[in-house]
């Protein structure tokens, strides 16, 4: 079956922000962006409580942290490589994942331009666009999908008073029920944006409005196949999506935990589950790596649901260096070895290609008056 849409030549650079040197001087950045914050931390008033914590920790804690983020990460090449192709090497897997997770901390794009730098290797790599493009989607969904399975059900709990723990009692049944509103909107799109059905060819003589209007539908159905892949794998139960997926979040989250016993105490379950994924849409606002968004995010909600201030500060601080850290520096060496991977062989993930069939889908009869 012939390949469609897959880049011209295995070795194409990658888009300009996508290049190696780019991630190199925002790998840089970060390195000194980390040392001014060690500085001021160090240096400014007020902070006393917090570096009394720091000069108590406990080491060995603080390792188990990072060897628990560093599981996270490679959960989440095992995550990719269930989800995109189970015929992928693993080393090819781990070269894109860590190269997306690194991507992911450096540039300021919410997330996607991990998504885009995958697309680019796996497209330059010899797997069909169509395939890249409904795997992403189902990517995306079942790579937040513990979250707000999290947010559903301790916030549930906190709010009904089933599990212990403080915090605002409206605030947390709020977004508990945004959540569940959300995990709803999710499975029922496949039924919605299906129906949008197959969309005509762009001819030279369609206006501008039409064809806007076919890339929406062509987006509309993408989304839809996308949703549609992320049920289907769940169906197959395979390990490697089932623990890819759980184990991204739930070593993330010990890894947090970890540098909370480093620095004092745990808080109860439920209350520091609810915080962590609250916490964790400050990472949503467009800065590398979600620095200052994802830390303050988490700093307040934790300290919102009964941590002390000073704990919170060091243990998120801690935590939040490993998990930049790690992926940033693992995944700035696994993209110059992706690099060398695809200049050295012609289509590495040629052996996906049968698995880019579009998924079967009933076709709604062409609106009148659409070019065939």
């Amino acid at each position: 079956m012939a390949m469609s849409g897959v880049g011209t030549a295995a070795g194409a650079a990658p888009p300009p922000e996508l290049s190696s040197r780019g991630l190199g001087r925002r790998l840089v950045q970060l390195l000194v962006l980390a040392a001014i914050t060690a500085a001021l931390i160090s240096t400014l008033p007020g902070l006393d409580d917090v570096r009394a914590r720091f000069a108590h920790a406990q080491p060995a804690w603080l390792v188990a942290a990072g060897l628990l983020e560093l599981g996270s990460t490679l959960a989440y090449v095992v995550a990719f490589r269930g989800i995109f192709c189970r015929r992928l090497s693993w080393r090819f897997s781990y070269e894109i994942g860590m190269a997306e997770q690194a991507t992911n901390v450096l540039l300021p794009a919410g997330g996607v331009g991990g998504l885009a730098l995958g697309a680019w290797a796996l497209r330059q790599g010899g797997m069909n666009t169509g395939h890249i493009a409904r795997r992403s989607v189902a990517f995306f969904v079942l790579t937040s999908a513990p979250n707000f399975l999290v947010a559903a059900v301790a916030g549930g709990a906190l709010a009904a008073g089933i599990a212990p723990g403080s915090g605002p009692q409206v605030v947390t049944l709020t977004l508990a029920l945004l959540a569940v509103a959300t995990i709803a909107l999710v499975a029922v799109l496949p039924l919605v944006l299906g129906r949008i059905g197959a969309v005509g060819a762009v001819g030279a003589d369609r206006s501008r409005l039409r064809r806007a209007e076919d890339a929406v539908r062509r987006g509309a159905v993408t989304i839809s196949d996308g949703v549609a892949d992320a049920a289907a794998l769940l169906r197959e139960r395979n390990p490697q999506v089932l623990l890819g997926v759980a184990g991204y979040m739930l070593f993330d989250v010990a890894a947090l935990a970890a540098a909370f016993a480093a620095f004092g105490t745990v808080p109860t379950l439920a209350a520091f589950m609810f915080a962590y994924v609250i916490g964790q849409l400050g990472g949503l606002i467009p800065l590398p790596g979600g620095i200052g968004g994802t830390d303050g995010g988490l700093i307040v909600a934790l300290s919102l649901y009964g941590s002390p201030l000073s704990l919170a500060t060091a243990a998120v601080l801690a935590y939040r260096a490993f998990q930049l850290g790690i992926p940033a520096i693992l995944g700035a060496v696994a993209f110059v070895q992706l690099r060398r991977t695809l200049a050295a062989s012609d289509a590495p993930a040629a052996l996906c290609e049968p698995l880019a069939d579009p998924l079967p889908r009933v076709t709604l009869p062409a609106r009148e008056g659409a070019a065939a």
